[in-house]
This record gives C-alpha cells, sequence and structure tokens, in this order.
C-alpha cells in the first residue's frame, strides 16, 4: 500500500471514528436519547456523582456532558473539531503502520 493510500484510509478511519464511534460508545455506555438507562455504567456514574455533590449532577459535569450528547448528540462544532483532531490522527497512524507494505495493485518502482 502506497503512502497517499494508507494517509487516506487512517483519515478516513479517524473520521468515521469521530462520527459514528464515539457516538456509539457513549451510547453503549447507557447515555441514550431516552435518558440514562437503568443499570449501565451511566447510572452507577450518574449515582457517583449525585453522592458527590450532595444529591445533584453539577451542569458541566462528564457526566452531564456525556448524557448531552447521548440525547442530542455532537452539536456542529464538535463534530468540525473532532474530525479535525482525529482525521489527521488517522492519518498519520496509517502512514506509520502501512509504510513500506505494498497490495498486489500496487505499482512497485
Amino acid at each position: 500500500m502506497d503512502t497517499l493510500k494508507a494517509v487516506a484510509v487512517g483519515a478516513a478511519v479517524g473520521v468515521g471514528v469521530a462520527l459514528a464511534g464515539i457516538p456509539v460508545g457513549i451510547w453503549a455506555l447507557g447515555f441514550t436519547g431516552n435518558g440514562i438507562a437503568a443499570g449501565s455504567v451511566a447510572a452507577k456514574m450518574m449515582s457517583a456523582a449525585a453522592i458527590a455533590n450532595n444529591g445533584g449532577v453539577a451542569a458541566g459535569s462528564t457526566v452531564s456532558v456525556l448524557q448531552s450528547v447521548g440525547a442530542a448528540g455532537f452539536s456542529l462544532g464538535s463534530k468540525i473539531g473532532l474530525m479535525t483532531t482525529l482525521g489527521p490522527l488517522g492519518a498519520a497512524v496509517g502512514a506509520k503502520l502501512f509504510k513500506g507494505s505494498t497490495t498486489p495493485g500496487d505499482n512497485r518502482k
């Protein structure tokens, strides 16, 4: 695989993780559009946060931010920020991982 292909694949994976993987991971923890799922990791996090804050969950805390993302998804600004961070990071990782490897369709020089 030539370096340009590796960079493109890595960037695509980075953007895919930003737009799909992170929200799916947040949902899997129990932060859903219908609220925090009973018995989930999210429920345990909320319980711990409420105990630590005398019965309430502080605005801007990890639990409140994850619940917001679970309920409404990322804002446009967050999506842009994640893509501009994870896209180039994925490109760098792809270039490093596939450096020097070839596939049958590559033109060797």
